[in-house]
């Protein structure tokens, strides 16, 4: 009994999907009539047109002209040469980059390689700022001056004691 209602509605479900597929394929026929085109091909190359220039709207091709990525440079002895003639002549490092060609990184690296930057994690000393004239400087607060937190020492190991005998508890007082 339950092998035939779930038959019945297996065949039920196939008419729908063919009575469906039937009304898809009626409303996509007449597309082209809806859209103002009298030949189908010709509807077809416009929707064709259409969604590839929506596709390339977004994205492009890698690789491609104007696509945002740069060539990667070449860095040759003449390129590292130019940038420490600009260097040592106190240019910036975007300066440096837009006068030979390569990204401000690629500058960077080579002024790294070439030993013409600070390491950072030595302190450099800083130059106070100059100040216009008759512009006083603001006042500066002393600095505070910093404690170190004391670590609680840990006490010293002594050689281990043999406990003391216990003490005797006094006799009772009498009459109680």
């Amino acid at each position: 009994m339950a092998l035939d209602r779930i038959q019945r509605l297996k065949a039920k479900v196939a008419r729908l999907e063919a009575q469906l597929a039937h009304e898809r394929n009626l409303e996509l026929a007449g597309l082209p009539k809806q859209f103002g085109f009298e030949v189908v091909s010709e509807f077809l190359a416009a929707v064709k047109a259409a969604a590839g220039a929506a596709g390339k709207a977004g994205r492009r091709k890698a690789g491609a002209a104007g696509s945002g990525r740069r060539k990667r440079a070449v860095i040759t002895v003449q390129t590292r040469a130019r940038v420490k003639t600009l260097a040592e002549a106190g240019k910036t490092g975007a300066e440096i980059a837009k006068a030979v060609g390569i990204s401000l990184p690629s500058v960077q690296n080579i002024k790294k390689a070439l030993g013409l930057v600070k390491n950072r994690g030595a302190k450099a000393k800083v130059a106070p700022a100059k100040q216009a004239p008759g512009k006083q400087a603001p006042a500066k607060k002393p600095a505070a001056k910093k404690t170190a937190a004391k670590k609680p020492q840990a006490q010293k190991a002594s050689p281990k004691k043999a406990p003391a005998a216990p003490q005797p508890l006094p006799p009772p007082a009498p009459g109680r």
